[in-house]
């Protein structure tokens, strides 16, 4: 299976968690995998690369964290959007819609 440029996946990590975010809170873990299903396998991000964007994204006031006790006994650290996170996320994607909407009229995208 083909996998993304990482420098690519780098530039668009920020709009993919809080996107997923926005949908339901979920652990570091279960970002991964959510990013790999629905992506079909085409974005992978490993847990030493999302874990540095998470704390980034929560020192900027985007997330926040909890603790809570999965049902065998372990303890995860979930993630949740902010306020401040729900209204970063609308400018975000309207600047990823032009992105792609200006490659696809260059790059013809479209037509592949």
């Amino acid at each position: 299976m083909n996998r993304l440029d990482p420098k690519v996946k780098q530039g668009s990590s920020e709009v993919i968690i809080l996107t997923l975010l926005s949908e339901r809170d979920m652990h570091g873990y279960e970002i991964g995998k959510q990013v790999e299903e629905l992506s079909g396998g085409i974005l992978r991000f490993e847990l030493a690369s999302l874990y540095p964007v998470l704390y980034r994204m929560l020192h900027k006031g985007w997330l926040e964290a909890y603790w809570e006790k999965s049902a065998a006994g372990r303890k995860r650290r979930y993630y949740r959007l902010t306020k401040q996170g729900r209204r970063h996320l609308v400018p975000l994607r309207k600047s990823w819609q032009q992105f792609f909407g200006a490659l696809n009229r260059i790059a013809r995208l479209h037509h592949a």
